[in-house]
């Protein structure tokens, strides 16, 4: 037997508006957008780039690589500052605080991440009137969105003994309908569970495989809404409405080669590339009532290894590590590579798919936009927008682009 400990904060009275993930008034719900593509539906490309960026406002909100989210003109961040996680709510328009949450998270970095801060490492996700937090250690927490009252919380510390994997917990929650679902757990042992977003409530636990970096994503096969994830070790299928794992595909973490991109969903199959082990396309199909999941291509010339790569059209823009950090595009039918970036780029990318072009974050402060074409490399334009690492994933909205890096929110508009 083992014991959850999840409790309510606050007893509701009444439910609260709901809103549903994809709806229009949601505009950034979490990692990588509405549909976590990476795909950008709410900006304005400028006929010609500007040359250079105006800013509009930049306030200082604390360490985190999560991405801030957007909701009718507010802003929502979820950062560390002073031993504390920190949430705020942010107006768009002037940068004003309206209001900020915190509660104490202690926790040790393992040895070589010490680099990259003490979190927080996952995203922050909004849906039904709640932002849901998942932290360094491992504790999912939902929040009101109008007051910043925490409303209820759960770990797995009575579980799982050590509760995140070595470098902490980093996998975003997803929210599908009336669930949001997490994986708790370790690099060895761990499980996935799906929680009523009002309550709180435990809905369906899975399986006992360990916990990675990777955020998961939901697709329909076969007519069957899935959450696609991958964890410590394996890609796996599950039946949102039951939490029965439908199929799964060997793929683990092995020595210093992380699971830690999103995979990406396109026409059917599953894109998913790690470090050093370049990018594979994975094809779940259903025979009647047996899953059956075969490797289209493998490809093994580019790999992925923090950041996730996203589709615009049939092809796949992405950013290997191999040669000191690449941008590349794909065919997603064949796998075959169509052009490389040049090398020495960096460390990390977060690619953003717009109407034409692909936005391209740097870890060290660039922004580049190049264009969404298959024939070769193009950078339009490189801007300078943060002097310090920038790893959170941006977000283009409106006329603007907000960046978190090291310790700032910054909005910047392509206006001059």
């Amino acid at each position: 037997m083992y014991f959850i400990k999840s409790y309510l904060i606050a007893t509701l009275t009444g439910s609260i508006l709901s809103m549903p993930l994809m709806g229009a008034t949601l505009n950034w719900p979490g990692l990588l957008g509405p549909e976590r593509n990476g795909r950008v539906n709410h900006f304005k490309e400028p006929v010609i780039w500007p040359d250079k960026l105006q800013k509009v406002w930049s306030i200082q909100v604390g360490d985190g690589y999560g991405s801030p989210l957007v909701h009718d003109d507010q802003i929502y961040q979820h950062s560390r500052q002073s031993g504390h996680e920190v949430i705020r709510k942010i107006d768009f328009a002037t940068g004003k605080e309206i209001w900020k949450n915190e509660h104490l998270v202690n926790f040790k970095m393992g040895n070589g991440g010490e680099g990259h801060g003490r979190g927080p490492k996952s995203c922050p996700s909004l849906a039904d009137g709640r932002l849901f937090t998942f932290s360094i250690t491992g504790e999912l927490s939902a929040w009101d969105m109008d007051s910043g009252e925490l409303l209820w919380r759960h770990d797995e510390s009575q579980r799982f003994e050590k509760t995140t994997p070595y470098w902490g917990a980093s996998m975003s929650p997803i929210v599908h309908g009336e669930k949001i679902m997490v994986r708790f757990g370790n690099d060895d042992e761990g499980m996935l569970l799906a929680f009523n977003v009002e309550s709180g409530e435990p809905l369906w636990r899975l399986g006992d495989d360990g916990a990675c970096y990777s955020s998961p994503i939901t697709a329909k096969l076969a007519g069957i809404d899935q959450l696609i994830e991958w964890n410590h070790n394996a890609l796996i299928g599950v039946d949102m409405t039951s939490g029965q794992m439908d199929w799964r595909f060997a793929l683990p973490h092995i020595g210093s080669n992380q699971n830690m991109p999103t995979p990406t969903f396109h026409n059917g199959a599953i894109l998913v590339g790690g470090e050093n082990r370049g990018i594979r396309q994975v094809l779940p199909t259903l025979e009647g009532s047996t899953w059956n999941v075969e490797e289209g291509w493998h490809q093994k010339r580019v790999a992925l290894d923090m950041s996730t790569a996203v589709v615009h059209g049939n092809h796949l823009f992405g950013f290997s590590h191999f040669g000191l950090g690449q941008l590349f595009c794909m065919d997603t039918t064949s796998g075959d590579i169509l052009w490389q970036g040049p090398s020495r780029t960096g460390e990390n990318a977060c690619l953003l798919a717009m109407k034409n072009h692909i936005g391209v974050l740097i870890n060290d402060g660039r922004f580049w936009v190049i264009e969404a074409s298959s024939k070769a490399f193009q950078k339009i334009r490189s801007y300078e927008v943060a002097s310090g690492p920038t790893w959170a994933p941006p977000v283009l909205w409106a006329d603007s682009l907000l960046i978190k890096d090291r310790n700032h929110l910054t909005r910047w508009s392509f206006i001059e």
